[in-house]
C-alpha cells in the first residue's frame, strides 16, 4: 500500500481533475481552448472520407473539425473506409472497405495510432466500439440516430439488427463515453434510445462564411443539394416539380451524387439538370443563384445545407422532421411543411412574396453567421478536454482504490480500464 503521503498527492490530484471537469459546464466556450486535458493529438474513425463520391453532412463535418483542429496545432488523423484522398492538413489512412473496416479499424488502430492522446469514434449508425479496444480516453460523435432509416437501406432482418446494434449496443459500450451531437433532434433521438442526459455534449453546426454572394439568376433556379439515397426522398421533390413549375418556369438543379442518381435522371423530368458531385466553389455559386433551396428529406442530424443556404442568402422549404427543423426557423428564415401540398404552397408563395422573401433572406443570412464555423471547433475543442480529463480522473481513481485497499496489479488494471 502507498504510505499516507502517496495517498494524500493522488488524492488531491484526483480532486483537481474531478474538479476540472465538473467546472465545464460554466465555462465560457466562445474562446479556443487553452486549458486542462487538451489532448496533442486526435484520431477520428469515421465510415467515410469526404472524398466519397457519397460523403455528406457528417463527412464535412469531419472534415471542418479536422481541418479547424489541425490549424490550431493539433495532431490529426483520420482512418476510415476507402476511397479516400490525402488532406493538407491532417493525415488521412484507408481502413478497408465499406463493411470490412469495421473488423480491421482495430488493428489499424494498434498498428499505427495506440500512442494517440483520444479517439473520436463517429458513429454512422454502426459503432466501431472503440472503447472495446482503446484503453484511453474516447469520445462517441453521433451526427444524428438512424432509427427509421435502417428500413430505408436493407431488408427486415438486418433492418432490425442495425436497429438493435445501434440503440442498444452504442450505448452500452459508450456507456462512459462522452456522446456529442449537433442539434436538439439528435439529442432527443439519443435520450430516446437510452442516453442519460448527462452523457451528451451539444455543439453547435457552424457554417464557414462564403465569398461574396453572387446574383441570382434572372430565370428562377430552385436546388436541392445532397447525397442521392432513399431518404433524401428526391423522387418526391420530381413529383412536386412537375406540378409547381407550371406556375414558375425556371430549372430544378439537383446537386450531388448517389446510388439513385440515374434511376432518377432516367425519370427524365422536364426543367431539371442533375450536376453529380461538385466542387465547394461551384456549389457556392449555384446557391447563391438559387431563388430556394428545395429540401424534402424525411430526417437529418442537422441540414447543413440549409444552413450554408441561407448563409449565401437562399432561404429554403423542408418538411417539418428532425434535423430540418433545428436548421430552418420556420416564417423566420424559411418554412416548414406538413405535407407535399403545403410543401408546394410553400414554394410557391416564396417565388411570389417578394417582402417575405428578403425577409427570410435577411433573417438566414444573420443567424448562419451567428453560428460561425470557429464556434463549432471551439465548442468541440472543450468536449475534447472534457473527454480526456473523464479518462484520467476514472484511471487515476482507479489506480487510487488499488493501492488504497491492496488489490493485486492484476485487479487494479482491470479497474483502471473499467473504472
Amino acid at each position: 500500500m502507498w504510505d499516507n503521503q502517496a495517498d494524500g498527492t493522488t488524492g488531491q490530484v484526483l480532486f483537481q481533475l474531478t474538479e476540472a471537469v465538473e467546472n465545464f459546464e460554466s465555462a465560457d466556450g466562445e474562446q479556443p481552448f487553452e486549458g486542462p486535458g487538451r489532448p496533442r493529438s486526435i484520431l477520428f474513425v469515421a465510415w467515410r472520407d469526404l472524398a466519397n463520391p457519397v460523403a455528406g453532412g457528417s463527412e464535412l463535418l469531419i472534415h471542418q473539425l479536422a481541418s479547424g483542429l489541425a490549424h490550431r496545432g493539433y495532431e490529426v488523423s483520420l482512418l476510415c473506409g476507402g476511397p479516400v484522398e490525402p488532406k493538407s492538413l491532417y493525415r488521412v489512412v484507408d481502413s478497408g472497405g465499406e463493411y470490412s473496416q469495421y473488423l480491421k479499424v482495430p488493428f489499424h488502430y494498434l498498428r499505427s495510432f495506440r500512442a494517440v492522446d483520444l479517439v473520436v469514434e463517429v458513429c454512422n449508425g454502426m459503432p466501431f466500439c472503440a472503447p472495446l479496444w482503446r484503453r484511453g480516453p474516447v469520445l462517441c460523435l453521433v451526427n444524428h440516430v438512424h432509427t427509421d432509416q435502417w428500413s430505408s437501406r436493407f431488408g427486415p432482418m438486418l433492418a432490425s439488427v442495425g436497429r438493435t446494434i445501434e440503440s442498444d449496443l452504442m450505448p452500452r459500450v459508450h456507456r462512459k463515453s462522452l456522446i456529442v451531437t449537433v442539434s436538439d433532434s439528435s439529442q432527443s433521438s439519443l435520450l430516446g434510445i437510452g442516453v442519460p442526459q448527462e452523457q451528451i455534449r451539444l455543439i453547435p453546426q457552424g457554417v464557414a462564411e462564403p465569398p461574396p454572394l453572387v446574383e441570382k439568376s434572372q430565370l428562377p433556379r430552385f436546388v436541392a443539394v445532397g447525397r442521392l439515397v432513399g431518404y433524401k426522398r428526391v423522387d418526391l421533390l420530381l413529383e412536386m416539380w412537375e406540378s409547381v413549375k407550371q406556375h414558375t418556369g425556371g430549372t430544378l438543379t439537383i446537386i450531388g451524387d448517389g446510388p439513385e442518381k440515374e434511376r432518377l435522371e432516367r425519370r427524365n423530368v422536364e426543367g431539371v439538370e442533375f450536376t453529380g458531385f461538385v466542387s465547394e466553389a461551384e456549389k457556392h455559386r449555384l446557391m447563391s443563384e438559387a431563388r430556394l433551396l428545395v429540401h424534402p428529406a424525411s430526417w437529418e442530424g442537422w441540414g447543413l445545407v440549409i444552413t450554408e443556404a441561407a448563409v449565401r442568402g437562399t432561404p429554403s422549404v423542408g418538411f417539418d422532421v428532425p434535423g430540418v427543423r433545428d436548421a430552418i426557423v420556420d416564417t423566420e428564415t424559411g418554412l416548414l411543411a406538413g405535407d407535399p401540398e403545403s410543401f408546394k404552397a410553400h414554394w410557391l408563395r416564396l417565388c411570389h412574396d417578394e417582402e417575405l422573401y428578403q425577409r427570410l433572406r435577411a433573417a438566414g443570412i444573420k443567424r448562419s453567421l451567428s453560428a460561425p464555423l470557429k464556434a463549432t471547433v471551439n465548442a468541440f475543442e472543450r468536449v475534447a478536454a472534457e473527454a480526456v480529463l473523464r479518462s484520467h480522473a476514472r484511471s487515476l481513481g482507479a489506480r487510487y482504490r488499488a493501492k488504497r485497499y491492496g488489490w493485486s496489479s492484476n485487479e487494479g488494471a482491470t479497474a483502471s480500464v473499467n473504472g
